[in-house]
């Protein structure tokens, strides 16, 4: 079999670290995952200690969620009231 050749055209050098090891990959493992939409969130160092993992982060955002929805709700009912006067 002969091997590719990813060389480019455009003069780009291969990047690749010798040291990485992918021969236990399984390609597009995570494809159907990421195709659903994912967001990326950056948790700063100085929480890190209460969130340490996206399943702490997730918990924290459930927990929360209710009550931002409840508070958006009574929002939306206040304008409208003050709207109509």
């Amino acid at each position: 079999m002969k091997k590719a050749n990813h060389s480019t055209d455009s003069g780009e050098r291969d990047t690749m670290r010798p040291e990485y090891d992918f021969s236990g990959a399984a390609r597009g493992r995570t494809a159907a995952r990421y195709a659903e939409g994912t967001n990326v969130v950056v948790v700063m160092r100085d929480v890190l200690d209460v969130f340490p993992d996206g399943i702490a982060v997730n918990e924290a955002l459930r927990a929360l969620a209710p009550v931002i929805r409840r508070r958006r709700k009574m929002r939306g009912r206040a304008s409208r009231v003050t709207s109509r006067d």
